[in-house]
């Protein structure tokens, strides 16, 4: 039985060599990213059982991103390779202070080949939890019908559905995302949203007023990430504002979302309270601002005790 499963794109990821303009940078280091493999990896990280389904390229970059997944202990039986697709690529624009900027090269991703009749029921039938973000439907319209139908498989496999918008307006508009999303939305159980997200969506961007509206949905349990100020919580009827965790110093904020997703569906699986979850998942935030790359650094669960000084970790 897996803990988590998730459908999306991964991508070749180029790092700058130096911070900066993109357009005076000389050399980029090839990574790994996707906001979906970046989820089922820290999850993976912390202990949990994870699958991800997708489709790479047959070619060298997606070679090196199925070895790679499935080196972190990430199932990837369900991914498969496609020829004439070449695997998808973005580079990274990274400024002094962490920001940072994309620029995508996706236009003939291997996922447009995959299609509802590709999800296979028996592998929702083995899972606690599929994770959806807002860009998978973004990539293409036929997407969206993929997702629909990954979110009925689930529900018939009473499998719960957490959704991060993760919107990308690089990738498609407000107005798009708005009509797209929040279809989603009342099939959802876990919402992992940032305020700037749900204002495109609903137009609200108070945690308060966002949290009331989606338990009007019947959406179960809601976090509402707010970067370096913290996160607020909704779960059994409690709600609750989280302080942020102070990073060591950030150079990245790429990825630092999925992190703090991870920890919130650790949190919910081991049955945490609403407290030590926020706690936990702006923690993992915090640490992956701290190391350059869109995964890097997912810690593993063992840093993160010593991060919350739950042990002692002992250097030389």
């Amino acid at each position: 039985m897996k803990d988590v499963i998730t459908i999306g794109e991964a991508m070749i990821v180029f790092d700058p060599n130096t911070t900066g303009p993109m357009k005076f940078v000389g050399g980029f280091e090839k990574k790994i990213g996707g906001a979906e493999l970046n989820l089922v990896l820290g999850c993976a990280r912390l202990g949990l059982k994870t699958g991800y389904i997708s489709a790479l390229g047959n070619d060298e970059f997606g070679k090196h991103i199925h070895n790679f997944a499935r080196g972190e202990g990430i199932d990837v039986s369900q991914v498969k390779f496609v020829d004439g697709y070449p695997t998808s690529l973005n580079f990274k624009e990274i400024m002094e202070d962490g920001s940072t900027r994309t620029f995508y090269y996706r236009d003939k991703s291997p996922t447009l080949t995959l299609s509802a009749d590709d999800l296979d029921e028996e592998y929702f039938k083995q899972a606690k939890i599929l994770h959806i973000t807002g860009i998978y439907p973004a990539i293409g319209p036929d997407h969206i019908q993929v997702i629909h139908r990954a979110i009925e498989l689930a529900k018939q496999n009473n499998m719960m559905i957490s959704f991060d918008p993760n919107i990308r307006l690089r990738m498609w508009s407000k107005e798009e995302a708005r009509r797209v999303l929040s279809e989603i939305l009342p099939r959802v159980d876990i919402l992992l949203a940032g305020d700037e997200e749900m204002d495109i969506i609903i137009g609200e961007s108070d945690p308060a007023k966002i949290i009331e509206e989606m338990k009007a949905l019947g959406i179960s349990f809601i976090a509402i990430k707010q970067g370096d100020k913290g996160s607020v919580g909704y779960w059994n009827g409690e709600i609750l504002a989280s302080p942020p965790v102070k990073a060591s110093k950030v150079v990245d904020t790429v990825g630092a979302g999925d992190g703090f997703n991870s920890g919130i569906l650790y949190g919910l699986l081991h049955e945490w309270s609403l407290e030590r979850t926020l706690h936990f998942a702006n923690t993992i935030g915090s640490m992956v601002v701290s190391v350059k790359g869109d995964n890097e650094g997912l810690p593993y669960y063992e840093d993160v005790q010593a991060k919350l000084g739950e042990v002692e970790r002992i250097e030389r």
